[in-house]
């Protein structure tokens, strides 16, 4: 017999309206026509068009004119080889031109789905019994692209969640490429995402043992120059993606966290930005940090990435290595253990793993944790989150897939000296979809990527069948005696 769950009669649904506005580009012979289209009007022309145009869009978009000139700057190569003095062009014009090369994406179109639930880091003017939190969704638009969106919500003293209307706009963040690489650890990445040795050799004999993005692109398109083939040209042009996926995005400190959309970067995860899991993480020396693993995907390729911030403004993302970092389903431990950093993950896909490290972007050497047990999770088990630290043990949250592709979840506890002891496991699901929850953009699917303890309840944040969001408590007393009841002896 199942323990009890409850359900919250609160969803997040996913919203069409929320846009944003991205650089379009249609071929460098088509922007030449609409260049020369534009450039031939009067200014009282491009006035009667721009006017109305601010009118409209800047209801939809914070600061329209600053993204016009951006996206007008990302052609101003071209709009000089036609020989237009981009400088002094008029204001207007600019505004014109960008807005040909804008359109916008509705980010939430098609799905809302698989949160992560952290602690935000302001708990200021609370009463006894609340916790305000930050809850991090897959957002799915046009094209099945995915990105990562937020919500503040407020847990009040009967665990009632209240989730606060999202703001009107949408921002992207800045992106500051300044990180210095290691050559080593970057070309070790490069292998793994198949780019050609030739290319990955000629690089090794041109670059220091430390570099940067300007010493990198240099480089590159020096190395390009020389190639006849497009083939091997667009090698090199995926060392670049590759540096892409190294970089610091910084948001405007007048956004709501509900404005704030991490949108892929790089060519390498063009595909989308897929099931974040953040963690309050607590240093040794007390302070804390927010880590958040995710998959990025560029359609054949997946990399495992790790973001960190302090604030949910500025966040520092680079790819993470090692025989580790591999596959999906990659979750830190809040704290380090013995002195190392603690990582579970799913490196084959289908059991789950516990790995340790000094470096909290290096991961190898990992042991199997778990394995497939129960009829419904024979096809895989994984982490939904970063472990939950308990006076019993770790409590893990886990998926498992069984028959029809259904997904339920599951909880464990581990050893908290030696995770690698696996204390118990639930035999049967902790929560399994139920006929309101399993239509959807894919059916049969309950999923989280990170839960948190309030009130003496866990409360567990999860996606329904890939299409909206809900949440469901369980009496956490209750759920660690059903788990030791199930006591499996040892890691499996």
């Amino acid at each position: 017999m199942r323990i009890t769950v409850s359900r919250k009669p609160v969803k997040v649904y996913p919203d069409p309206k929320r846009v944003i506005a991205r650089f379009f580009y249609n071929g460098d012979e088509r922007a030449r026509e609409v260049v020369a289209k534009v450039t031939s009007l009067s200014e009282k022309q491009i006035f009667d068009i721009v006017s109305p145009l601010l009118q409209e869009f800047s209801k939809r978009h914070r600061n329209i004119t600053k993204v016009f000139l951006k996206h007008c700057k990302k052609i101003q190569w071209l709009i000089e080889e036609m020989g237009i003095d981009y400088k002094n062009m008029d204001e207007f014009t600019k505004y014109l031109i960008g807005s040909y090369f804008t359109h916008e994406y509705s980010i939430e179109s098609a799905a809302f789905f698989n949160p992560s639930i952290v602690e935000d880091p302001d708990q200021t003017n609370l009463v006894e019994g609340e916790k305000r939190v930050i809850i991090s969704f897959r957002a799915v638009g046009e094209g099945h692209i995915s990105s990562v969106v937020f919500r503040r919500a407020l847990i009040d003293s009967h665990n009632n969640i209240h989730v606060m209307p999202a703001g009107s706009y949408i921002d992207e963040a800045e992106v500051v490429k300044n990180a210095i690489y290691n050559k080593r650890l970057f070309l070790k990445k490069a292998a793994d995402a198949s780019i050609s040795m030739n290319v990955i050799t000629d690089v090794n004999g041109h670059l220091g043992e430390k570099f940067d993005y300007p010493q990198l692109r240099k480089l590159v398109l020096d190395a390009k120059e020389k190639q006849k083939e497009d083939a091997d040209k667009l090698e090199y042009d995926r060392i670049l993606w590759l540096s892409d996926t190294y970089h610091e995005i910084c948001f405007s400190k007048d956004t709501d966290i509900s404005d704030r959309v991490i949108f892929p970067i790089s060519e390498f995860e063009r595909k989308g930005i897929e099931d974040a899991r953040f963690v309050r993480f607590t240093k040794d020396d007390g302070s804390v940090i927010y880590y958040g693993t995710y998959t990025a995907f560029d359609g054949a390729f997946i990399i495992p990435k790790l973001m960190q911030t302090t604030d949910f403004y500025d966040f520092k993302v680079s790819p993470l290595h090692g025989k580790g970092a591999q596959n999906k389903n990659l979750a830190l431990f809040p704290k380090k253990i013995n002195g190392k950093y603690a990582m579970m993950s799913r490196i084959d896909g289908w059991n789950n793993y516990l790995m340790y490290s000094d470096r909290i972007t290096v991961w190898d050497q990992p042991i199997k944790l778990q394995a497939p047990l129960y009829p419904w999770e024979f096809i895989q088990i994984g982490n939904c989150g970063s472990p939950i630290e308990t006076e019993a043990g770790w409590l893990i949250i886990t998926h498992g897939v069984g028959p029809m592709r259904r997904y339920c979840l599951g909880a464990s506890l581990l050893d908290l000296n030696d995770p690698s002891i696996e204390i118990g496991r639930l035999h049967e699901p902790l929560l399994v979809p139920n006929p309101d929850e399993r239509e959807g953009y894919v059916p049969n699917v309950l999923y989280s990527c990170g839960s948190i303890i309030h009130n003496g309840e866990l409360i567990i944040p999860y996606g329904l069948s890939d299409y909206c969001s809900s949440f469901a408590t369980v009496n956490l007393e209750r759920l660690l005696e059903r788990i030791m009841e199930h006591n499996n002896g040892s890691a499996v």
